[in-house]
């Protein structure tokens, strides 16, 4: 359904996945990717959201790499650069808002894993996110400044996480509640890491799917206010 593109960074060139809806239009969402790279299974989400009627971008934070093994996960993982990765998510976004395929003048992120906490990031610097959710994120560098935080938040996380434990989860959300912003969290009992990827043995399809049921009518509440 979708399809590589190419769009301007500052004078350079980014590089991501765009996937439409066959509507031809709809509201637009950033889908940040996990530590492993742009990989097959991101543009399936991608895909995905472009079925249930959005416009959907999802931005090469490691430009052209791609991990097969932890190993070489943590290595990208740990040499993103915040910099960089915040030109590239400004870049995105007003790219993604430029299409003449998107509808209004917000935007919804959402991100896994490494990507959750970059969706979290990216709406705190970027007062056109309308709409942002984090799944299970986590990155030791990279700090979303939750004072200029303008978009609700819809959280999904493992209760057997050990890279996110709960305690991380309600220290996030205090933090967020204590700045005055709309949070919703949920803490699924009995899950691990990653519980969305269905290529990972972690994967659990019931709290997948119930997780992706809330993000849509999330995004469909807050996206199309913009519209």
């Amino acid at each position: 359904m979708g399809k590589l593109i190419e769009y301007q960074n500052n004078g350079d060139t980014c590089s991501g996945y765009l996937a439409t809806p066959t509507s031809g239009s709809g509201p637009g969402v950033i889908v940040l990717q996990e530590w492993w790279g742009l990989v097959d299974q991101i543009k399936e989400v991608a895909d995905r959201f472009a079925e249930e009627g959005f416009v959907a971008l999802a931005p090469d934070m490691y430009h052209g790499e791609t991990a097969n093994n932890p190993d070489d996960a943590k290595r990208l993982f740990m040499a993103l650069n915040i910099d960089e990765a915040e030109n590239d998510l400004r870049s995105s976004i007003e790219y993604l808002l430029s299409l003449d395929q998107t509808q209004g003048n917000l935007i919804g992120t959402v991100g896994f894993c490494m990507g959750g906490q970059l969706s979290l990031y990216a709406a705190c610097a970027n007062p056109q996110v309308g709409a942002c959710v984090n799944y299970y994120g986590v990155h030791p560098s990279v700090h979303p400044n939750i004072n200029n935080l303008k978009a609700p938040v819809l959280g999904f996380f493992g209760e057997n996480d050990e890279s996110v434990p709960p305690e991380a989860v309600h220290k996030l959300e205090d933090s967020l509640k204590q700045a005055g912003k709309q949070v919703d969290f949920h803490i699924y009992p009995g899950t691990g890491h990653a519980f969305f990827n269905s290529t990972r043995p972690m994967y659990k399809e019931q709290e997948a799917e119930e997780s992706w049921r809330r993000m849509v009518q999330f995004y469909r509440t807050n996206l199309t206010k913009s519209s």
